[in-house]
């Protein structure tokens, strides 16, 4: 008789230190289902999937796989019994071909040394054919579109007899079309009794895709059961500890005149021709694929790339904008996507990071610069934007992701901007931080600051801005205002 469950967790804790990064988890993975584990981050799945593959050594608790329980386990003995990890970066040779990257794990665990390319033929094809999908064995992987390195990646988990399958935010960098071919492997799968963990923060996916759903928060499952028995505010209320409801921007004050205007910008081959205008009050979003132009035409407003033809206008006069201190003093800010290695000086005080663009105008007579001002412009802005601390003069290390955010917009919003530009203003930030930032940016939009929110996350997209852009291929594709903006109007024109 079959096992009712494939995977059993209880009561598992683990510690770093002084930290429970896991404390008392328990849930089951039944075969043949989809099992979502959802959380924000810093919740424990990353460490829970790694105690799952044998990367940790969970402190206490039981695991039970196929009816055994499992003491210890390494990667090499989970790999053994069926459980297979896709990672984001799909952890393949982008610089080898589709059969070298198929072939290669099944030739060093069988130890072999000479390259029989017959064989190497025969495993590719077998483990194309398990998925059912046809890809060029001699294409470089590095040469393939991201939906196809995952097909690759889920391929190459077959030939190990995989019973389990762990696919770690598996569409972050996917069309729609591209999602529902990937929804459509994983049910393949799914209904050839393959168990698949589906980790996701996307709540519509979630609903779609999955039979089942862990819900962490804080080191603990705070909800397991059937998708089907949870509602959409149920599961937000899980994953947050609180209620939240989409809060759509509605302008109260665009400007007759705009403040920007961007004419026939082309950067190389990246962005071709692009023309747009922004005006005070309003939320202009700008959404794509990654390649589509959208960073690189964000970098050209802040002074990061170089235009080779176009013009861009500041309140009615053309500009050049040579560098990001030009930038500041034409009251450009702009908020990186990765706050961490471009926004942040982690290893520095709060209050450091907050005045780190306004050190002109904190300065006193012949540039000096008292520490209490710096720590008084700290307090202020933790005040105004309710940044989650006790004291400034910590480092920006010791915040979440949410409150390291809110940094970055203080440091720019110190300067007095008349424009301001959010690269994926709330990746990794959790879903009770995100609804904060949005707000806090729509009534900074309501206050007269011109707006631009470049992001692929279509429900932030839909929520936040009053006009929308999409961008595909260097170029705009299409521009939407009002109702009609529409995450299923987004995807078509993207698609």
């Amino acid at each position: 008789m079959a096992e009712e469950y494939l995977l059993q967790m209880t009561g598992i804790h683990k510690r770093f230190g002084g930290v429970h990064a896991l404390d008392d988890v328990s849930f089951r993975v039944r075969p043949g289902k989809v099992m979502c584990l959802a959380g924000e981050n810093g919740c424990g799945k990353s460490t829970l999937v790694k105690i799952i593959s044998g990367v940790y050594t969970k402190d206490e608790g039981e695991v039970v796989f196929e009816g055994n329980t499992i003491s210890k386990i390494t990667p090499a003995e989970a790999t053994r019994l069926g459980i297979q990890v896709i990672y984001q970066d799909l952890s393949i040779f982008p610089n080898l071909t589709v059969r070298e990257n198929l072939a290669i794990n099944s030739e060093i665990t069988a130890g072999r040394k000479l390259v029989n390319r017959k064989r190497w033929d025969e495993t590719a094809r077998a483990a194309l054919d398990k998925v059912g999908c046809d890809i060029d064995l001699d294409a470089k992987m590095g040469d393939l579109n991201v939906a196809s390195k995952q097909l690759v990646a889920i391929c190459r988990a077959m030939l190990f007899n995989a019973k389990l399958i762990i696919m770690d935010e598996p569409t972050t960098a996917l069309t729609k079309k591209e999602v529902d071919a990937l929804f459509e492997t994983v049910r393949q799968l799914r209904d050839s009794g393959i168990a698949i963990m589906f980790i996701s923060h996307k709540t519509d996916e979630i609903f779609e895709i999955s039979d089942d759903v862990c819900i962490m928060r804080s080191g603990k499952n705070v909800y397991t059961g059937e998708t089907k028995n949870l509602t959409r505010k149920q599961f937000t209320y899980y994953l947050t500890g609180r209620d939240i409801e989409d809060d759509y921007f509605v302008p109260k004050n665009i400007s007759p005149e705009p403040v920007l205007e961007v004419k026939n910008l082309t950067i190389d081959h990246r962005v071709k021709d692009v023309s747009f205008d922004l005006r005070k009050g309003e939320i202009l979003g700008i959404t794509g694929l990654l390649g589509s132009g959208r960073t690189e035409l964000a970098l050209a407003l802040f002074g990061l790339e170089k235009p080779t033809a176009g013009q861009i206008v500041l309140n009615g006069k053309p500009i050049r904008i040579k560098s990001p201190i030009a930038a500041q003093k034409l009251r450009i800010g702009y908020v990186p996507e990765d706050r961490l290695t471009e926004g942040l000086c982690l290893a520095q005080p709060i209050a450091d990071n907050i005045a780190l663009s306004s050190l002109k105008r904190l300065s006193k007579a012949f540039g000096v610069l008292k520490r209490k001002d710096v720590i008084d412009e700290g307090w202020k802005w933790q005040k105004t934007f309710s940044i989650k601390t006790d004291d400034v003069t910590k480092n920006a290390s010791t915040l979440s992701g949410g409150n390291q955010q809110k940094i970055v917009l203080a440091k720019w919003l110190a300067n007095d901007l008349d424009v301001l530009i959010l690269n994926g203003p709330t990746v990794g930030v959790d879903v009770g931080a995100k609804q904060d930032i949005h707000a806090l940016v729509h009534e900074l939009a309501n206050q007269g600051l011109a707006v631009i929110i470049i992001s692929d996350d279509l429900p932030e997209v839909v929520v936040n801005c009053s006009r929308v852009i999409v961008m595909k291929e260097g170029a705009i594709v299409g521009e939407m205002t009002g109702d009609g903006i529409t995450e299923n109007a987004i995807a078509e024109i993207i698609a």
